[in-house]
């Protein structure tokens, strides 16, 4: 299995970012896929996730990101608006096979972890 996130960069705080998380290896449509996100310092924690067509997001983020999926494309997204320094992290897509019930924040739970994607937010 192989997780490929891009779409990182440096932004101005207010500005946009779409990141892309490409996986391979693994039957797309059986995978919750979410974002997570480690600021220098900190622990990795929980942005969003989508499972099928339910979505589910931390509150820092709430009204601001959005995350899709194309199951053609094997992809999963995360379109971040009104970016904020706070958001400084490298970020990280992961997918766990999915599962009925509350749509999975703890990283334990996660089976498969992409390489991260720097996304700097400057004031």
């Amino acid at each position: 299995v192989q997780l490929q996130a891009s779409g990182g960069g440096l932004v101005q705080a207010g500005g946009s970012l779409r990141l892309s998380c490409a996986a391979s290896g693994l039957t797309f449509t059986n995978y919750v896929m979410g974002w997570f996100r480690q600021a220098p310092g900190k622990e990795r924690e929980f942005v969003s996730a989508i499972r099928w067509y339910d979505t589910a997001y931390a509150d820092s983020v709430k009204g601001r990101f959005t995350i899709s999926r194309d199951n053609a494309k094997n992809t999963v997204y995360l379109q971040m608006n009104s970016l904020k320094p706070e958001d400084t992290a490298v970020y990280f897509c992961a997918a766990d096979f999915v599962q009925y019930g509350d749509i999975p924040s703890r990283r334990e739970i996660y089976d498969y972890w992409g390489q991260g994607t720097l996304v700097t937010v400057s004031s």
